[in-house]
């Protein structure tokens, strides 16, 4: 166990100490990089930082070390801060240097005050980004990830806001009048009390909000999930999650470095300094007040203010000290594996030599899901394993959706198939296709210039989520233009693997990667990779029954297996020699010339990709002779399964 020290509960402290003694140049940004990131490899020291994800944030203590896993849904303007600024002591009139990285307010001592045109002012720029909760993450990745992290002893500390003092931000934004000030819960509640403290308790001249003392920190202890409502009775503040039901806090996260590798729609996880100082609320209260302001400086809209300038209580901000891409989101496996760690990496070499056993048990599991269906639950596996490992031009090569057609729609089948997947899966979501839900939902984000936002929408997901769509509910009615757009959507998403945003004037194209399952009476009105009819074997009585029966049956273990595999097999490499593509060749050829019509180049890249993950799915990142032939099998049963019901109803499948 790592010796919890200042670096975790006083990160400030630490920075300070770093920049004192390196104040003649620049590297000690550097150095503070290098500093955590040498704790944080220290005996699994990661699991020792409190998460957002699972730690309410009136539980944490304001200006820890915290972390968040989240995926990036907007991209606010960049804003420009004092990185270093100086003081003035009024009564000895000593001067010393700060540091504003890592900070909203800028802290100083009694009877000092900013030198706003000192030489050493140091103006430098960040980047926020608005992260939320990875969309439709499953409930056993939450438990797990909480349970492998140790149990704190929270402290909650209340100062009385009378207390708090005014220190100006660190931060504008550029070519607006940008506020990145928090209005704390708390201070929403009594708004007119708060801003009577204030202005009877502030020790600033003449009400200069220039000259600082140290503030004051308030911790409330309101749920994170209420909604707050601004003393002029605007709206509840919309946290724009992408999935109906999402809960969570949205952070505004603040990134210093590296931020143009960042991208809407990536998965973080991000390390850096908690922010949610209530100080701030009250200046920016004022401020939106106040009728001295130039209305040619103040060039953003109420609407705008409030969205990027949230309570604190609701939407913390956490300034990024390390930050993190994650591959996955599977708390079983290490965060990052790339190609090269996966073949010399113990884990996956001693989990991969017991791949096989568990394959067959991951088959006869998803068999008995899908009634006895042992066909059905072989493309499902290679489904469950797809994901977009290349783009040729616009095609993404990789992708493999599945229509899994003959689902009984009388015993909710597909909403307790969904059901076992979610368990199985890091992130997935039920799309449940109605005349209703199509008309009405928003599926592509929109950008909202009003208040300077991306409106979310269904389909802003994460990688590698797992989208089901039901069509077994579907019935006749009429689609509005709405309704069309959305289906389009669909469609575009499916065959392109892309969602292409709405910006008013224009729209953008943001490639994703999204496994689609569609279940179905007949055959989907959307497009798919693969047709699966199912066949079942055993009609159970109760269907709820007999699915929550084989979640039951299998062991936890067994379970936390079945999710290794299917996260790990998507992460392998896979090639194919040059003598096995000269023999599928031939093979191709001669299958041509028996029967020209009976196979195209479109069944020969289906074969293909059913052998890739065929393959994969065995544990081996090579095409073999035995593989391919297995593969055709599989094809030739599928197909003479859809030509059999296409015979036994009369009409195409």
């Amino acid at each position: 166990m790592p010796c919890v020290g200042d670096w975790l509960n006083s990160p400030l402290s630490i920075v300070q100490g770093i920049f004192a003694q390196n104040v003649s140049n620049s590297d000690w940004e550097r150095k503070v990089t290098e500093y955590f990131k040498e704790k944080l490899k220290e005996n699994n020291a990661t699991n020792w930082v409190p998460s957002l994800n699972d730690v309410p944030v009136h539980y944490l203590k304001p200006n820890s070390l915290v972390k968040f896993r989240c995926m990036v849904q907007d991209m606010f303007d960049p804003e420009f801060y004092m990185g270093v600024y100086e003081t003035v002591d009024s009564n000895t009139n000593a001067r010393v240097l700060h540091f504003g990285k890592y900070r909203d307010v800028a802290e100083c001592g009694p009877q000092q005050e900013i030198d706003l045109n000192s030489s050493q002012t140091v103006t430098l720029e960040r980047q926020t980004f608005y992260c939320v909760p990875v969309p439709g993450e499953s409930a056993w990745v939450k438990e797990i990830s909480f349970l492998i992290e140790p149990v704190f002893s929270y402290t909650i500390t209340y100062i009385s806001a009378s207390q708090a003092r005014v220190s100006p931000s660190t931060s504008y934004t550029p070519s607006r009048h940008k506020r990145s000030y928090e209005e704390d819960e708390d201070m929403d509640l009594h708004p007119s009390k708060q801003k009577e403290q204030h202005m009877g308790k502030s020790s600033c001249s003449g009400g200069d909000i220039h000259g600082c003392v140290e503030p004051k920190r308030l911790e409330t202890e309101a749920s994170a999930g209420h909604h707050v409502i601004s003393p002029n009775c605007s709206p509840p503040l919309d946290l724009n999650f992408p999935l109906p039901g999402e809960k969570g806090p949205a952070c505004l996260v603040k990134v210093y470095e590296n931020w143009e590798s960042f991208k809407v729609n990536d998965v973080l996880e991000v390390f850096g300094v908690l922010s949610v100082d209530p100080v701030l609320s009250i200046v920016n209260s004022e401020e939106r007040d106040s009728s001295t302001l130039d209305p040619m400086e103040c060039m953003d809209t109420a609407e705008e203010q409030r969205v990027h300038s949230p309570p604190a209580s609701l939407v913390p901000r956490i300034h990024v000290i390390l930050a993190q891409k994650l591959q996955h989101i599977n708390p079983l496996l290490p965060a990052c594996l790339n190609e090269e760690e996966s073949k010399t990496c113990e884990f996956v070499s001693n989990f991969m030599s017991e791949l096989s056993p568990v394959r067959a048990e991951l088959l006869g599991f998803l068999t008995h899901a899908l009634l006895g269906d042992s066909l059905a639950a072989e493309y499902l596996i290679l489904h469950l394993i797809s994901t977009v490992y290349a783009r040729r031009d616009v095609l993404p090569l990789g992708k493999f959706t599945v229509n899994l057609s003959g689902c009984p729609r009388s015993s909710a089948f597909a909403e307790h198939l969904y059901r076992l997947i979610q368990q199985l899966v890091p992130a997935s979501y039920h799309l449940r296709m109605s005349i209703e839900s199509m008309n009405h939902s928003r599926f592509i984000p929109r950008k909202d210039y009003t208040a300077n936002r991306l409106l979310s929408g269904l389909l802003q997901l994460a990688s590698n989520t797992s989208l089901v769509i039901d069509e077994t509910q579907l019935e006749q009615g009429q689609l509005d233009t709405a309704g069309v757009h959305n289906v389009t959507a669909l469609g575009n998403l499916i065959t392109w693997q892309k969602v292409e945003y709405d910006f008013s004037y224009h729209r953008m194209e943001f490639p994703c990667n999204i496994n689609v399952l569609i279940t179905s009476e007949g055959r989907s009105l959307l497009p798919s990779d693969c047709q699966v009819h199912l066949q079942p074997q055993i009609i159970p009585p109760n269907m709820e029954e007999y699915m929550s029966s084989l979640l039951t049956a299998v062991l936890p273990s067994v379970l936390n297996k079945f999710r290794i595999y299917l996260s790990l097999l998507r992460l392998l490499d896979y090639s194919i020699s040059d003598e096995v593509t000269k023999a599928v060749e031939e093979d191709f050829v001669e299958m041509r010339k028996n029967n020209p019509e009976s196979i195209t180049a479109d069944d020969l890249h289906k074969m293909l990709l059913v052998a890739r993950f065929l393959s994969l799915s065995a544990g081996q990142t090579t095409l073999s002779r035995e593989r391919w032939l297995r593969a055709k099998q599989l094809e030739a049963l599928r197909k003479a399964r859809l030509q059999q019901q296409k015979c036994v109803n009369g009409n195409e499948l």
